[in-house]
């Protein structure tokens, strides 16, 4: 393996980065089989999932972007895989929940709403991680809303 071949490959979500139409949305796909199984596990073992993929994810980006020779690299994707663990956070393990919650983290990542696209500018894998994390944020507070109003209309 190439040197950083290991950590390019984690980073572009085990080489799903490398698609070459919407890695970003390829990437949250990817996401969403990963994020699956751990919300069976219950909030406890979730957040310390969660956790770890952030903590990994910040220098994990940055070498890639680094080895990769731009600043926020397309292929990178693990910055999607964390954000989706953020939009699913105690979501419903339902297929609906789990789509809205997608779609919502696409919508956001993509338009980037204020201030998501601000975060960009912070260095290095700082940037790349925490629009993501703000979008799936976004994401779960909609979702979570949602779910409540329908509660009330119950």
């Amino acid at each position: 393996m190439a040197k950083g071949g290991f950590s390019v490959w984690l980073a572009t979500g085990f080489g799903v980065g490398w698609i070459p139409w919407a890695p970003g949305t390829a990437g949250s796909l990817l996401a969403l089989g990963l994020w699956w199984p751990v919300g069976l596990w219950g909030l406890g073992p979730y957040a310390a999932v969660l956790a770890a993929v952030i903590a990994l994810g910040i220098p994990l980006t940055a070498r890639g972007a680094r080895l990769l020779g731009c600043a926020d690299p397309p292929m990178v994707v693990w910055d999607e895989i964390a954000g989706m663990g953020v939009a699913l956070w105690a979501v419903p393990h339902e297929i609906l929940a789990f789509a809205a919650a997608f779609g919502l983290f696409r919508l956001f990542d993509i338009a980037k709403p204020f201030p998501i696209a601000r975060l960009e500018a912070l260095p290095g894998g700082y940037g790349i991680m925490f629009d993501d994390l703000l979008a799936g944020l976004y994401a779960a507070l909609l979702v979570h809303g949602g779910l409540w109003a329908l509660s009330a209309v119950r």
